[in-house]
């Protein structure tokens, strides 16, 4: 049996999920190098380029350490955009050691695998998302930044489906970013949009990764 290939990794860390709906809960993070956007909003820039590649064994070893020290079974693959890599072989050799599996996308490459929960992120200028992404998605995250308009949130929430929570979540921990999201949180209940969330970064709040 041929080795499976490597992965191109920027680092593997333990810590508590700070957004979207599994927040708070204690998570393996597997962060993937690389991304086919380049949002000047991006608060890990450092993941578009920085990175090693790593077999997909020893990947699987460091994450099955981090359990056994924080015995958790919740891992997120993020980035940078995860799916820019063929992450499907780890994923099921994941699932195969009991994982759960998260991943965070933008949503522009399309996923040809289930997972346990999908956070879709859709990014500006189009909020593109693919069909895969949105009919699997278990939640839709929009970072606030200042240009974020409401009629840009009714765009999105009118691709998925109403049951899927649409979370409003600031782009820092700053003053402008919070009060941004709770006025597009306010004018988004007053125009009857369903099922809007509203976020904040409780890593951040911590001083977490």
């Amino acid at each position: 049996m041929q080795p499976l290939p490597t992965l191109r990794i920027n680092e593997i860390f333990f810590s508590a999920e700070g957004e979207g709906g599994r927040q708070g809960q204690p998570t393996i993070f597997l962060r993937l190098s690389g991304c086919n956007l380049r949002c000047d909003f991006c608060d890990t820039r450092y993941a578009w380029e920085e990175g090693q590649e790593i077999n997909q064994e020893t990947i699987l070893s460091k994450i099955v350490g981090f359990r056994k020290k924080y015995k958790t079974d919740w891992i997120s693959i993020t980035g940078g955009e995860p799916l820019v890599q063929d992450i499907k072989p780890l994923v099921e050799k994941l699932k195969q050691a009991g994982f759960k599996i998260q991943i965070e996308t933008n949503g522009t490459k399309p996923i040809t695998f289930e997972v346990d929960w999908l956070t879709v992120s859709p990014k500006p200028p189009d909020f593109f998302s693919t069909r895969a992404s949105r009919q699997q998605a278990t939640e839709v995250k929009l970072v606030v930044t200042k240009n974020l308009k409401l009629a840009e949130v009714e765009k999105v929430r009118k691709k998925f489906r109403v049951n899927i929570p649409l979370w409003l979540q600031p782009k820092s921990n700053e003053d402008w970013s919070y009060q941004r999201a709770w006025r597009l949180f306010e004018q988004a209940a007053r125009g009857g949009l369903k099922n809007i969330r509203l976020g904040c970064q409780l890593h951040k709040i911590y001083g977490l990764r």
